[in-house]
């Protein structure tokens, strides 16, 4: 029998008599009354918790017979209770966890196995690591979405935003605050780090334990729906960051079988999701048919419930295995396939859903786009590059090497396409692209590299180097693949993080909005609202075409040039760009082949244009220092 979502969880009601009631239901695979297993849920009521006078009422849950995952349920009437202190009875919102006790064949006193672990199903947490569930006798009105005419982008039109809720502006509502500045950089998708509720101390949220519920600090179900909605309502789409390689050592399908393994006596029960450790936290087992349920329909909830437009995978090195795996290579196969029936994604006959499934491969990302429904991933190279090159190495060879970075698809390093299934099951092939990125999360920020400033062990970067940035930008944002900016980088942010261990994990670096305001940051953040305008308008810097002018770069100098072309489709003429980033010093100039005949207009600065005579004549082109242009024609 398959995981039926909507007798997992916890379900507010009330009956023919308007008593309120909460209804229970918890898998625990293996995990019988027969065998000598109780489970208790334990209820409290969230402004009682602190307390001391109230205790939890505990309502013992009944195993269902004939459940092939061991259903466990139980209904507790939500009513104040002969006198006892407390808001028991009361409409609000509910805390609740779970208690697993276990008795030996024969009788005996009953042995604690978990003293408590949370709804692996909550679909509401309080923050930390509590399930929570809202009771009401008028049912809450279903959020109004206003999102029936939104359709995702397509690949090739996507500039990316990744950040963090709290760093980034504190809850789901700072963001919807900040959509204004962020279309302004030309962003119109925003890839959420993970948004599932977290510990109490701050944590980036790659320990999951609540699959289902976004985090309660962050604003819940209300404030998440409303972030998405008013993105759409703004041209921006939404992926979340999901985490299914691993998961926290709480979480309930691995705290519990392993709790039980601590009973010397008690039966040897293998949990349905986990199976051993990794670098990372216990490991998800794709072998087991549970797993693979309860992550696809984990999936399903996200796109069903609040509309995100897909999702990025958090580890996908390690948990991609081959192209018929049951693990990541089934999840994002199912995702798609499921993704088909929402009108937003655009799929039709003969056409691509357009969910956006951006796989963390690094080391493996051209394999994972060749042999999984994936169409994007995250991988280092521009990243790596782009360290270096502020560090300082501007030999010809790495500047030579950032250029064929640029053009992932140069010599078939990247697939273009990927053959992928219509609605009508027929083949179709897909537009794939891996994103482009010269910051991270994962890494300190960019201006770190090129050097740093204050003492002690975590300096901050010396943001008087912005200017080393700024060709790095105009190469992002000029590159083929998916531009991704990391929270910050528009205005120089500077914070570098320790090489390893949990500092970088709970290290919150909160955006210093105050550089929004001054000179290095006013001047990036210029830079990236003429380069977002220009990728936004321009098709050539969005197209799959580009060439390296390796001839006639870094002849003598530290300029690396390229064009970008679109050619002639349907009403839309032909485009080209012709982009030269001088990554030295001192100004230097630069003899280029313009392909086409007539008026090339540089649209950074708008203070030069060119008249080309004819195709493939040559003009001079001198670029400031650590600085680019961009031509169009």
């Amino acid at each position: 029998m398959p995981i039926n979502p909507n007798e997992a969880g916890a379900f507010s009601s009330t009956d023919a008599a308007g008593n309120l009631l909460i209804k229970f239901g918890l898998y625990l695979p293996g995990i019988r009354k027969p065998d000598g297993f109780e489970v208790v849920v334990r209820i409290i009521h969230r402004d009682d918790r602190f307390d001391p006078a109230v205790p939890p009422v505990d309502v013992p849950m009944a195993w269902q017979q004939g459940s092939s995952l061991d259903l466990w349920s139980a209904e507790a009437k939500v009513t104040p209770g002969g006198g006892s202190p407390g808001r028991f009875g009361s409409e609000g919102t509910y805390l609740y966890r779970y208690q697993l006790s276990w008795t030996p064949p024969g009788g005996g006193t009953p042995q604690l196995v978990t003293r408590w672990f949370t709804d692996p199903f909550a679909r509401q947490a309080e923050i930390g690591r509590l399930a929570a569930v809202t009771v009401t006798r008028n049912p809450v009105a279903s959020f109004a979405w206003s999102d029936n005419a939104w359709r995702t982008p397509e690949l090739d039109d996507l500039i990316v935003y990744e950040l963090q809720v709290e760093q980034f502006n504190d809850t789901f509502g700072g963001i919807v605050d900040r959509l204004d500045y962020l279309k302004s950089l030309g962003v119109n998708c925003l890839e959420l780090m993970p948004v599932t509720s977290t510990k109490l101390d701050f944590d980036w949220g790659y320990g999951p334990v609540h699959y289902w519920a976004p985090h309660a600090a962050f604003g819940g179900e209300a404030g998440l729906k409303r972030l998405v909605d008013s993105c759409h309502a703004r041209g921006v789409a939404v992926i979340l960051d999901v985490v299914y390689q691993h998961v926290d050592p709480f979480f309930p399908y691995c705290v519990v079988y392993q709790d039980l393994r601590k009973l010397s006596n008690a039966p040897r029960i293998d949990s349905p999701m986990i199976d051993g450790d990794g670098p990372f936290g216990p490991m998800i087992d794709f072998s087991r048919t549970f797993a693979q349920e309860f992550c696809r329909l984990a999936n399903r909830h996200w796109l069903d419930e609040y509309h995100v437009d897909g999702f990025r995978y958090d580890e996908v090195t390690d948990l991609y295995q081959g192209p018929t795996d049951t693990a990541y290579a089934m999840l994002a196969y199912e995702t798609y396939r499921y993704s088909r029936g929402i009108d937003r994604f655009g799929c039709g006959p003969g056409t691509y859903s357009r969910i956006i499934q951006c796989a963390e491969a690094l080391g493996r990302a051209p394999e994972v786009l060749r042999n999984t429904y994936t169409n994007s991933a995250w991988q280092d190279d521009l990243l790596n590059r782009a360290e270096n090159i502020a560090r300082g190495d501007l030999s010809a060879g790495s500047l030579s090497d950032l250029a064929h970075l640029l053009d992932p698809f140069f010599a078939g390093r990247y697939p273009n396409t990927k053959t992928a299934v219509d609605s009508a099951d027929q083949n179709v092939e897909m537009p794939v692209a891996p994103f482009q990125y010269i910051s991270t999360h994962d890494h300190s920020n960019l201006i770190s590299f090129a050097g740093t400033s204050g003492t002690g062990p975590l300096p901050e970067g010396d943001r008087s180097q912005f200017f080393k940035l700024q060709p790095l930008l105009i190469a992002l944002y000029t590159s083929q693949g998916v531009p991704m900016l990391w929270e910050g980088e528009e205005f120089a942010d500077n914070y570098t993080l320790p090489g390893d261990g949990l500092a970088r994990v709970h290290l919150r670096r909160d955006v210093h909005w105050e550089y929004f305001y001054d000179d290095y940051g006013t001047a990036l953040i210029r830079l990236c609202r003429i380069l977002g305008r220009l990728r936004t308008a321009n098709r050539a810097l969005r197209s799959r075409e580009s060439y390296f002018y390796y001839q006639q770069s870094l002849a003598g100098n530290t300029i690396v040039a390229y064009h970008r072309h679109a050619p002639a489709a349907g009403p839309n003429p032909e485009q080209y760009a012709i982009v030269a980033l001088n990554f030295g010093s001192e100004p230097s100039s630069i003899n280029l082949p313009f392909p086409k005949a007539g008026n090339w207009i540089e649209s950074v600065d708008g203070g030069n244009t060119l008249t080309i005579a004819s195709n493939g004549a040559f003009a001079a082109v001198t670029v400031p220092p650590w600085y680019g242009f961009v031509f169009l024609h």
